[in-house]
């Protein structure tokens, strides 16, 4: 990866992870936390592809097991991230640039549900049981929700800003241009499949099992 990247994973890292603890964690939501964490790394993965995604996913995920207050083994969400990092990354558009909202929320969806699924195999496999009381549906639903909720804000900004930052010439303002399109899309779409009562049937895990 190159330096500016880099620099902007990591600050957008840090940023994510200091909210999600500090604000998002003290909400006292039922079921899971939002993951802000997972966003971002989704944005930049959908930005710099499978390689650059699965770089941040690792560098994220490490900040996340070494973080307060983190109750589990040191390499577990690192190696989720990572793997969810480069699976996005494959889901990066030839052209560079998403034309449709459908997309990124259908990864967020599949990150969700398959980011749990693989934190819980990974602890089961280390012998890592920290939080193996919460009830893995309950999280799986409410972390879709609420990381639905939240992506069509999240996910666009960071690719509007990683696309600025990296001086690409598909990127345009992000306050009214790429960025605020696609989250546009992101947020009608949400607003449809809210209307015809099919967000109850999504489901997703946060890591915290």
């Amino acid at each position: 990866m190159r330096l500016n990247r880099i620099l902007l994973s990591t600050v957008l890292v840090v940023v994510a992870m200091v909210v999600q603890v500090s604000v998002l964690a003290r909400l006292h939501l039922p079921g899971a936390v939002p993951d802000l964490l997972l966003l971002t790394v989704l944005g930049l993965a959908l930005t710099y592809g499978h390689v650059g995604g699965s770089l941040v996913g690792f560098g994220a995920g490490m900040l996340a097991d070494l973080a307060p207050p983190a109750d589990h083994a040191v390499g577990r969400y690192a190696l989720v991230l990572c793997v969810i990092g480069y699976l996005a990354g494959l889901a990066k558009p030839e052209t560079g640039q998403l034309r449709t909202a459908a997309m990124p929320m259908l990864v967020v969806v599949a990150a969700a549900i398959g980011g749990t699924l693989l934190y819980a195999g990974v602890g089961a496999l280390v012998g890592d049981t920290a939080g193996a009381h919460v009830g893995l549906a309950k999280l799986i639903f409410t972390a879709a929700v609420y990381d639905l909720l939240l992506a069509p804000f999240i996910v666009p900004l960071v690719m509007a800003l990683a696309r600025r930052f990296d001086n690409d010439p598909l990127a345009e303002d992000a306050a009214g241009g790429y960025g605020s399109r696609i989250g546009s899309q992101c947020a009608g779409l949400l607003g449809r499949v809210g209307r015809g009562g099919r967000v109850g049937s999504i489901a997703k895990g946060g890591r915290r099992l």
